[in-house]
């Protein structure tokens, strides 16, 4: 209903700036920001544009260790409609637009560098059409996977997407996240069928045109995937159609350590080589395993260790277990630790998606920085063992966690800010960490996404034709370069 009144909104006369600093603080431009805040408030009311200082930093920085840099404003709309009337306001007065989801990334990607808009879309959180014979679903852009879950609950369906934190759909496509269970059920990327965007200008289309939600499709470009992974920098995601998948019948969990990362390495190839569908395949090395026991009160051994998941019929789990079982022991692998009701299964994946937590704790008041990246699977023991050495020759605390299946992993650097030393080697540690993958044939992001840190890294990966190509696509649906300025590319 709000949004049926975005018209006669448009007529209202706007209120002015508030008199004292804010003012101050506009008026550097000459006016041109008060007219436009004068304009947001015509399209969204007072309460849906925040000049405050708190609310601007809060959608200035994400979860990265990147430092914050906050919006000039930041508006609330409650619909495409309103995303669409703001992005034109924005497009008349060249001010930057900076989408916000939830604030969970780890690249950076939220921070307004060029000062500008920040569209927070979480009022936008209503669950649109579901379609449960045809298993999908579309969500506008403040629908957390959790809150889609819920919803879902009694259907017999779920989103398996799990990147860990309680992310927005949206966020999620646009950063092309997966996570544990990506090694069975693919990531975003393999997950959407079509966006609803707003692009910069305020025009409104449909990648897969307006409606459409075939399994699949050989019709034109693939235009879903050019704004999966787009990282807010062609436009606004303000709706999703997701695919969704049939609770199974049986889901078991189980821990095994294994004598060396080789060991459980072979044992994830050797795995998927045989054909088992594996739901998850987690590796944790012994510095993260001991701090996974020290956080969650755990007594696994401190040693590489594979959390893994079966899903499936009783029968075909029996069959999944036994081949996975004699897998690992001739591997070396121990017994498995089993965690077979819902209770027990929530807590051993709580522990491994508390790895984040448990890491900062080795090292009170300091801070966590994750990195990632993936290389092909052959790859994954040397690349970890090269890693952990470069850690400990250069003193660097980083419990190694990873999506094992995909050869993606991640180092959760505990460090501490105040130590420019310290922050100085991290740097370079995590340069090399990324390069060493490159020179794997890998990639210097699996999951997180470029976002600020890792441009000239993308540049070095995709090489200068590649770029050229994207630089192209970028300047024909954002020739102003008001989309997300300064990320990605």
């Amino acid at each position: 209903m709000a949004c049926a009144l975005v018209r006669s909104a448009l007529r209202r006369k706007p209120p002015l700036l508030p008199a004292g600093a804010d003012r101050r603080r506009y008026s550097l431009r000459s006016g041109t920001l008060e007219r436009a805040i004068a304009a947001f408030r015509s399209v969204s009311g007072d309460e849906g544009v925040s000049l405050g200082e708190a609310v601007r930093e809060q959608h200035g920085r994400d979860e990265s260790v990147h430092k914050c840099r906050p919006p000039d404003v930041v508006v609330f709309p409650r619909c495409v409609e309103e995303v669409s009337a703001l992005a034109k306001i924005c497009h008349q007065y060249q001010l930057p637009i900076i989408p916000f989801g939830t604030g969970t990334g780890l690249e950076g990607g939220v921070g307004a560098l060029k000062g500008g808009v920040c569209f927070s879309l979480r009022n936008m959180d209503e669950v649109l059409d579901l379609h449960q014979e045809d298993f999908d679903v579309t969500v506008e852009p403040g629908v957390t996977r959790k809150a889609l879950n819920s919803y879902l609950r009694g259907t017999g369906l779920w989103f398996p997407i799990d990147p860990g934190a309680d992310a927005s759909l949206c966020g999620m496509a646009a950063t092309s996240a997966s996570g544990t269970n990506a090694v069975r059920y693919g990531t975003m990327r393999e997950n959407v069928l079509n966006l609803e965007v707003v692009l910069a200008d305020g025009s409104v289309f449909h990648t897969a045109g307006r409606g459409r939600r075939p399994r699949k499709t050989s019709a034109g470009y693939n235009l879903t995937n050019l704004f999966v992974g787009s990282e807010g920098t062609l436009g606004i995601l303000t709706k999703a159609t997701v695919r969704l998948y049939g609770i199974p019948e049986s889901m078991v969990s189980a821990v095994c350590s294994f004598p060396s990362v080789q060991a459980a390495v072979d044992s994830t190839v050797q795995v998927l080589q045989t054909g088992v569908p594996i739901a998850r395949i987690e590796f944790l090395d012994d510095v993260m395993i001991g701090a996974c026991n020290r956080f969650n009160s755990l007594s696994y051994p401190v040693t590489p260790t594979l959390f893994l998941e079966f899903h499936g019929s009783s029968k075909s789990l029996e069959e999944q277990v036994s081949i996975t079982e004699e897998i690992t022991r001739e591997n070396g692998g121990g017994d498995f630790a089993w965690a077979e009701d819902e209770e027990m299964r929530a807590r051993l994946w709580k522990a491994r998606h508390d790895a984040w937590y448990a890491a900062q704790a080795l090292r009170p008041g300091c801070k966590a920085y994750s990195t990632d990246v993936c290389v092909p699977l052959s790859c994954l023991p040397q690349i970890i063992v090269e890693t952990k050495e470069d850690l400990m020759r250069n003193h660097l605390t980083g419990p190694i966690a990873g999506h094992v299946g995909d050869g993606n992993f991640h180092c959760i650097m505990v460090l501490d800010p105040d130590d420019p030393d310290e922050v100085q080697r991290v740097h370079e540690f995590t340069e090399r960490l990324a390069r060493r993958a490159l020179a794997m044939d890998g990639t210097c992001t699996g999951e997180h996404g470029v976002g600020l840190g890792k441009r000239t890294l993308l540049r070095e990966e995709l090489g200068p034709q590649a770029m050229e190509v994207m630089q192209r696509l970028k300047a024909t649906l954002d020739p102003k370069n008001l989309m997300n300025p300064g990320k990605v590319l």
